[in-house]
């Protein structure tokens, strides 16, 4: 090991790491052995303080290196914790230290007594053959060992029923001989019994597996909670028939707090007590992983006003307790209806709302955040008065991303502090987007084609006559270094007014018209139909045909298998100069589609004067027939109208936002051609079309989904 510049600090803390290791912990170590376990160690753990880049699995093996050198003693361990606690680091690496520091002894130890625990389950089967063979002697080894054994004991028959203890289990349990003895096993069921164990006790009994490992808790004789690495060995005779069943039980219960306050301290903020940025996130992701259709959440994002100004005047100790107060209303006035709340950083805390029943019940938890925060708050000789903004965000969970859902609740609540503080603001999707879009092209969006960052998932339309994968549709997505994955809607507006539209439209048409020649090269006549969206900048500019053409020559892709959606608010009028690009378009080919058809035309007869073979049907229709403040029948009347419209004029029809089996089977009913949804799918990868292409049969009932989610 090379040498390592001992500072005065680090010289301190190898004085009293030394005096650590000497203390009586319970057995004695040679001066010598002591000495080179203490400068070792001591070097780790300086290592892992001063070392760039941080490294924890030095500090885990500076803890590993004591469990090696029989120091085992649960009281050293704490105090280990608190003398490097006690220690200054920088950048804020300190607690990761401790916990490395403390999983490392706490894996070594772990290995140690499973090491032991097996040699005792070895000796025990070998006894129990011994004893076959010469029962007096056997019975005396195995007595000699089960007696004396460190960890507890117990033998049971496979009828459950409790034959024997040893001195061991009767301490851990704090029980005498008779209260353990004839016991049956399923009295020890404790409510926080991890799931499965008693699954696992059931096969092992009946013969369906060897052995089973948990930690477990039970309760004592005088009521409280030991918490045990429970080992439970099946026990056959000459014919392989269960006979016995061996318990081993470790008592972990100082390793198991520690554990559970390092949980604690990871998850939870150190000066209010509340969930943490990383606890929040982990239970807002956990919404998005399997959605009920049609579930719904709510965010309110509150940032404390003039905050700052208490900061600055009257010190950080004053901000700190202000802070604390206010997490003490938020979470006694949020708590009890259930809802998350917690702290992100600084003066911004976030209200989670799982389930949320719609827009008033968020509403409603803003109005209370404001309510709690109301009346000023004491600290020392200081009244002081606190208010706070809110920005509220209430979604479909199918309709955005965990990231999406913060950055717009956040970028709402700016807009309550722009509207005078003091208020709550609810989310504008219109703004949100505008919002989004500014900065990300601002700052990013010129260089990020150069640079690799946007890429094209692919949507799966299903024909609803048959089941099979009809077409998929085309959606950019920009993978932006800070503000993470962002979808269409937040970035494509601002590059349209901005004229970026024109160079990531054409790389679009590039990028997806060549996957989907890939497709016909591999999957032939099973390959999908090609979907692109068009911007309306894009379908004004006379050199869309021009570039298109190109495009289709230089990948070979057949046009005939290219569909191209526009928006309602591409062509205002008959007289529209657009009018000769979309016919220019048809002429080479392709075919064009209404997209989200019904949200922004007032002149139905438009359609009469557009060269277009197909619409689609906005999913907020669908979404609508779901929203108990709406009729669901009326709902259903106006999607079959369009229908019906649509293919009375040669059209034929698609369904968005389609996310139940039932709405996919009435669309069927109703003559709707083609749907897609999450019923059917989320965008994906181009690897998991070609997956389905290849595994799922070209027909299939219109209620079967593959879709994740």
């Amino acid at each position: 090991m090379s040498t390592i510049p001992v500072s005065d600090s680090a010289e301190r803390f190898h004085e009293a790491w030394a005096r650590l290791l000497s203390a009586d912990h319970g057995m004695a170590v040679h001066p010598g052995l002591l000495r080179g376990l203490v400068a070792r160690t001591a070097a780790l753990l300086h290592r892992a303080q001063q070392d760039e880049p941080f490294e924890p699995r030095l500090a885990a093996q500076a803890g590993a290196e004591l469990v090696d050198a029989h120091f085992t003693d649960p009281v050293l361990l704490a105090r280990a914790v608190e003398l490097l606690q006690a220690q200054p680091v920088g950048d804020a690496r300190g607690p990761a230290l401790t916990g490395a520091f403390a999983a490392g002894w706490a894996a070594a130890l772990r290995e140690r007594t499973l090491r032991e625990q097996e040699a005792i389950r070895t000796a025990a089967d070998t006894a129990r053959k011994e004893a076959e063979r010469a029962l007096r002697a056997s019975e005396a080894r195995f007595r000699a060992l089960f007696e004396s054994a460190a960890i507890g004991i117990g033998i049971g028959d496979t009828d459950g029923n409790i034959l024997a203890v040893n001195k061991a289990l009767q301490e851990l349990f704090g029980a005498a001989p008779e209260d353990m003895t004839g016991r049956r096993v399923g009295d020890l069921v404790h409510p926080e019994d991890t799931p499965g164990v008693w699954e696992a006790y059931e096969e092992l009994i009946s013969g369906k597996r060897e052995y089973f490992q948990f930690d477990k808790p039970y309760y004592r004789q005088d009521g409280e909670v030991v918490w045990t690495h429970l080992t439970v060995s099946l026990i056959r005779d000459d014919d392989g028939i269960p006979q016995y069943q061996v318990a081993m039980l470790e008592d972990i219960t100082d390793r198991y707090r520690l554990q559970e306050r390092l949980r604690h301290q990871a998850t939870h903020d150190s000066l209010t007590g509340l969930p943490n940025r990383a606890a929040f996130f982990e239970r807002l992701e956990k919404l998005f992983e399997e959605p009920e259709p049609g579930a719904r959440f709510g965010l309110c994002y509150v940032d404390l006003d003039g905050f700052k100004v208490v900061n600055d005047s009257l010190g950080h100790d004053t901000g700190d307790q202000l802070l604390s107060a206010v997490a003490a209303r938020l979470k006694a006035a949020l708590s009890p209806l259930g809802h998350l709340v917690a702290r992100l950083g600084g003066d911004e805390f976030v209200v989670l709302l799982e389930n949320c029943r719609g827009e008033q019940e968020a509403v409603a938890a803003a109005k209370t955040v404001l309510k709690a925060l109301a009346g000023p708050v004491l600290i020392g000789d200081h009244k002081l008065a606190v208010g706070a903004s809110v920005g509220v965000l209430e979604r479909r969970v199918s309709t955005t991303t965990p990231g999406a859902a913060v950055r717009a609740a956040d970028l709402t609540l700016y807009r309550a502090k722009e509207a005078g503080r003091g208020r709550w603001t609810l989310f504008d999707p219109k703004e949100n987007a505008r919002a989004v879009s500014r900065y990300a092209v601002s700052v990013r969006m010129p260089a990020a084609l150069d640079q690799g960052e946007f890429f094209i998932d692919y949507q799966p339309l299903y024909a609803l006559a048959d089941g099979r994968l009809a077409a998929v549709e085309a959606l950019v997505r920009w993978r932006h270094p800070q503000l993470g994955v962002l979808g269409p809607d937040e970035f494509v507006t601002t590059a349209e007014e901005t004229g970026l539209i024109m160079p990531l439209g054409r790389w679009v048409l590039e990028q997806a018209c060549g996957q989907a020649a890939d497709w016909i090269k591999r999957f032939g006549d099973a390959a999908p139909q090609l979907n692109v969206n068009l911007a309306v900048r894009q379908a004004r500019s006379a050199a869309l045909v021009t570039d298109l053409g190109r495009i289709l020559d230089t990948t070979g892709f057949d046009p005939a298998r290219l569909q191209l959606e526009i928006t309602e608010s591409t062509v205002v009028g008959p007289e529209d100069e657009a009018l000769r690009t979309l016919h220019g378009l048809v002429d080479l080919g392709v075919s064009l589609a209404v997209d989200d058809f019904g949200t922004g035309w007032s002149n139905l007869a438009y359609l009469r004067d557009l060269p277009v073979s197909g619409l689609k049907i906005a999913g907020s229709f669908v979404g609508d027939l779901h929203d108990p403040a709406k009729d669901e029948s009326t709902g259903w009347r106006i999607v079959s109208g369009l229908v019906s419209m649509a293919h009375a004029l040669g059209l034929t029809v698609t369904a968005e936002g389609v996310e139940t089996r039932k709405d996919a089977e009435r669309l069927r009913t109703i003559g709707c051609d083609w749907a897609q949804g999450w019923h059917f799918g989320r965008p994906v990868r181009p690897g998991e079309i070609a997956r389905r292409i290849t595994e799922e049969p070209q027909g299939r009932p219109v209620g079967g989904s593959s879709a994740e989610g």
